[in-house]
């Protein structure tokens, strides 16, 4: 069974909308290792409420923090400090997505970060976003995790920009699944659109 680990070149660049349409064409489990902040609406609700199918099962955080901030930050104000040896993957017999918090290096506490809960065998996938910058975020993710050996591919999000995009494929050469326009609203039906579309490509990672 695949686990597909969601990470993004930044915050705010489409992770959810990338992870639940995965979930929805493979009709995996999904998990959230890390909330911070949005208690209430959660990135784990926003799935439930996302995918169509009967299978996906959506499992419990290891770590819900109160504050939408960095995660080491965000414990620290709960008082406590985020132990990566208790971020344990639920057990399951089917797949299972992933998404991480912010992007690749993101601080857990003083010395782990997102990239040090990405099991070797995880597959990866990074939402790109186009914003200045952008560039230089993709490459520098995509690349440092291609150099840790990770299996990595590329979700493309928002606007289409060709130039940008070509150059991070030409640069990394690494596939891309596919990529997510603007869309007016994402509900189920959006989802099951874009995951009937991803989904050859998500089976043969």
């Amino acid at each position: 069974m695949k686990r597909i680990f969601v990470t993004g070149i930044s915050t705010e660049v489409g992770k959810t909308i990338a992870s639940a349409i995965i979930t929805e064409a493979l009709e995996a489990d999904y998990w959230k290792p890390i909330q911070a902040g949005d208690l209430d609406h959660t990135d784990s609700h926003k799935i439930s409420e996302l995918v169509s199918n009967k299978k996906t099962v959506v499992h419990k955080n290891s770590y819900a923090l109160n504050t939408p901030m960095s995660p080491h930050a965000a414990a620290e104000l709960d008082g406590i400090t985020i132990d990566v040896n208790k971020i344990l993957e639920p057990k399951t017999q089917n797949h299972l997505v992933i998404e991480g918090a912010g992007g690749l290096l993101v601080p857990l506490n003083d010395s782990d970060t997102i990239l040090d809960i990405i099991m070797p065998s995880y597959k990866v996938v990074v939402v790109c976003r186009h914003y200045l910058g952008s560039i230089n975020h993709s490459l520098l993710t995509i690349n440092w995790l291609k150099m840790k050996g990770y299996d990595v591919s590329i979700i493309f999000s928002g606007k289409e920009h060709p130039s940008t995009e070509s150059i991070i494929v030409k640069k990394t050469q690494v596939p891309v699944i596919g990529r997510i326009d603007e869309e007016k609203t994402f509900d189920k039906s959006t989802i099951k659109k874009y995951a009937s579309l991803f989904k050859s490509n998500l089976e043969s990672i």
